[in-house]
């Protein structure tokens, strides 16, 4: 076919040409001159079959009669060279894709003489890119359990394939060969249904979606039901809170009536320690009052002893004047005897006499008064002796009253102290209870602030968990958690 004019070297290169590749030679307007064995082999056709006739009768008639074809024999003639992958037939109209070089021949003129064609038959590497691409088509709607069966002398091709193939096996076996019920599952999932499962053969992928659906189903039932037991623990809460805001609001306002109270009561104390300060000093003077008392009635009564004595001895002074009276008195009546005898001569005598008896008459009289005097002196000063040691009397149990009152008024100032002492500890507690209160009320509001914040939570967990659709989501309950309500 090429045995004109070459060197060696170019006759060995184009008869490796000619052993390698599907050549025929055409005329620039298509005409077909010559094709080697290779050629017929693959179109199933003999060379005299062939020879004369015109390229378009390996073409599908449409694309023969088209402007594309009709260009493409202009495109030839005006030296444009084609390479491409072309479909063309058989002699019995079976499809057959070639790899070919349409290489425009020019003479030293430059004009276009013949047309060769270099070709190769790869039908059946097309064969394999057509499956692979239907496969690929096939994939891209989820289907991924399928196997690519033509097959190919193009390694590389074939390798690609095999490559798919696995790829596909793989992915099938992750994912159950079907995209589409991943894609489902996710569109539950995205819809907040993860009650949806994957059924059947399953991959691992679905396996695995599957088992995240349960996880996520039993985190929503664990998450509901953490609501609900938070919801109503909030509750409770809340009314505990609500308790223990009034609680506290009263027993401020309690603690604060009870911290004035205390502050009067201890303001009442503090005045009757010091009243009953002054009640012990008092006592120390009446203590010394009564002792000097007792010591004037023990002065007293020495001195009713003495009066005593003295009178004693007016009693006897008067006894000796008494005496002295009588022994006059009978004197005076002796002289007036005489006298009498004397007659004449005694009557002045007797005068004297009478006088005298009348003067002794007279101080027996008077002694007698005094006697009485002294007699009723002694009996007051007894009377007053008496009284003295009544007095003395009175002051010892006085005093020994007023040393036990002294006691018990050092007793009751010790306790008053002690009393005052407490009482002010009990009102200084009492004031800090009371800070310590208000600042529990203060405590208990905001506590309630926080409870109503996790009552609002607890509800919106609840109310999220109901917006999606989970297994047992109307079966869960709220868990004991031994609360009481």
């Amino acid at each position: 076919m090429f045995s004109f004019g070459k060197t060696e070297e170019e006759s060995a290169r184009l008869i490796a040409m000619e052993e390698n590749y599907a050549i025929i030679s055409f005329k620039p307007n298509g005409t077909i001159i010559h094709a080697n064995d290779n050629f017929l082999n693959v179109l199933g056709y003999k060379l005299n079959e062939t020879v004369g006739n015109h390229h378009s009768m390996f073409c599908d008639k449409a694309y023969a009669s088209s402007e594309e074809y009709k260009k493409f024999w202009e495109s030839l003639a005006n030296g444009i060279s084609q390479i491409n992958e072309f479909e063309r037939f058989t002699k019995d109209g079976t499809s057959v894709w070639i790899q070919a070089s349409y290489t425009p021949v020019k003479n030293s003129k430059g004009k276009v003489i013949r047309v060769v064609k270099f070709a190769q038959d790869i039908t059946d590497a097309k064969k394999v890119i057509n499956s692979a691409n239907q496969a690929i088509d096939l994939a891209k709607t989820g289907i991924m359990k399928q196997t690519i069966l033509e097959s190919t002398q193009n390694e590389g091709i074939e390798s690609l394939k095999n490559g798919i193939n696995d790829l596909f096996n793989i992915v099938s076996t992750k994912v159950d060969g079907d995209l589409n019920k991943i894609s489902e599952a996710l569109e539950a999932f995205q819809n907040l249904n993860f009650e949806y499962r994957l059924n059947g053969k399953l991959g691992e992928t679905s396996e695995g979606l599957n088992s995240l659906a349960n996880v996520i189903n039993d985190m929503l039932v664990e998450n509901k039901a953490n609501g609900l037991t938070l919801d109503q623990g909030s509750d409770l809460l809340l009314a505990n809170v609500d308790k223990l805001n009034q609680s506290s609001n009263e027993a401020a306002a309690s603690l604060e009536e009870t911290a004035a109270a205390l502050e009067e009561v201890t303001s009442t104390v503090r005045n009757n320690t010091e009243n009953v300060t002054k009640v012990a000093n008092n006592s120390n003077t009446v203590i010394n009052s009564a002792n000097q008392g007792e010591k004037l009635a023990n002065q007293t009564t020495v001195a009713m002893d003495e009066i005593n004595v003295q009178v004693n001895s007016i009693n006897e002074a008067i006894s000796v004047i008494d005496q002295i009276a009588f022994q006059t008195n009978i004197l005076s009546l002796n002289a007036a005897v005489e006298a009498a005898t004397a007659g004449e001569a005694g009557k002045g005598f007797a005068v004297v006499a009478q006088e005298v008896r009348n003067l002794a008459s007279r101080s027996a009289e008077a002694a007698k008064e005094i006697k009485d005097i002294v007699e009723n002196a002694r009996s007051k000063a007894d009377e007053g002796k008496k009284i003295a040691g009544n007095m003395i009397e009175g002051y010892i149990e006085l005093n020994k009253n007023i040393e036990e009152t002294t006691n018990l008024i050092a007793d009751i100032e010790m306790s008053s102290s002690q009393q005052l002492k407490g009482i002010e500890q009990i009102n200084t507690a009492v004031t800090q209870l009371d800070q310590q209160t208000q600042q529990n009320a203060v405590i208990a509001s905001e506590t309630k602030n926080i409870a109503e914040i996790t009552d609002k939570i607890a509800k919106l967990i609840v109310s999220n968990a109901n917006e999606k659709e989970f297994i047992g989501k109307n079966k869960v309950t709220v868990k004991d958690m031994g609360l009481e309500i």
